[in-house]
């Protein structure tokens, strides 16, 4: 089985990789979006995406909390600096989601401007959609069991020491308030231009590959991505309402 998961994933970032040289002197851009509950293993796909990638032109954006001056700006100003240029491939770490995420459940921000967030951020992905920037948006999605387990690695497990945040002490206390924002989010922030994809990442290696399926059938020129198979639907699925209420989503 691991054998089977190495040979993929080989495969998958050789294409990832000729995808890439495709878009060298091209005006290409790319800005691909991983959200996702604490645990739910965005650092380990990111770093399986970007492994073999030309490290000028791929960025890997995991802001900090906003500074002072930050607060004071535009809420998609410090996003919109680190958007890609011609040939390159952005990857968010968390994003400018944060807004519907976090700041909803630990109330780092108003109610006002969570709403205004969620008028606003599909008129923001419109304007990145045609400018030419190609916009992928995935969700990952895991048990309240597999979070706990998860964050028990990283408290006794000298190697995570550093994935350990404050936010990691609240999340399963606040499991509820956290499916509630991504239920909001992904209703109102889906639309046909710039569409959610859930990912069922209990299984870290099923979902990285998966999700790296997925990209190259939405961003590699159609000789490569023809290659390539469809992700498998039930671990990876466009967002529809119905999935909120069918257990595809996790309560």
């Amino acid at each position: 089985m691991a054998k089977h998961y190495h040979e993929e994933l080989e495969a998958l970032q050789l294409a990832l990789v000729r995808t890439q040289m495709a878009m060298a002197g091209s005006d290409e851009r790319v800005v691909i979006v991983l959200e996702g509950r604490d645990g739910a293993g965005k650092d380990g796909t990111i770093k399986r995406i970007t492994e073999h990638l030309s490290v000028r032109a791929t960025r890997v954006v995991a802001l900090p909390k906003p500074s002072d001056r930050e607060r004071t700006q535009w809420y998609f100003q410090r996003y919109v600096a680190h958007l890609p240029a011609a040939g390159e491939i952005v990857i968010f770490n968390r994003s400018w989601y944060n807004r519907a995420g976090v700041e909803v459940v630990m109330g780092f921000s108003t109610a006002a401007e969570q709403e205004a967030f969620l008028r606003d951020a599909p008129d923001f992905e419109r304007m990145l959609v045609e400018s030419g920037i190609r916009l992928v948006k995935i969700w990952l999605d895991i048990s309240m069991a597999e979070q706990e387990k998860r964050l028990e690695a990283r408290r006794t497990d000298p190697l995570k020491a550093l994935k350990v945040s404050d936010m990691d002490k609240v999340a399963q206390a606040k499991w509820t308030d956290y499916s509630a924002a991504r239920d909001t989010m992904l209703t109102r922030t889906h639309t046909p231009f710039a569409p959610w994809h859930i990912v069922r990442a209990d299984d870290k290696r099923d979902a990285r590959i998966a999700i790296i399926r997925h990209i190259l059938h939405d961003i590699a020129p159609a000789d490569i991505a023809d290659g390539v198979k469809a992700p498998d639907s039930d671990i990876l699925f466009p967002f529809e309402m119905a999935a909120l209420e069918d257990g595809r989503l996790q309560r």
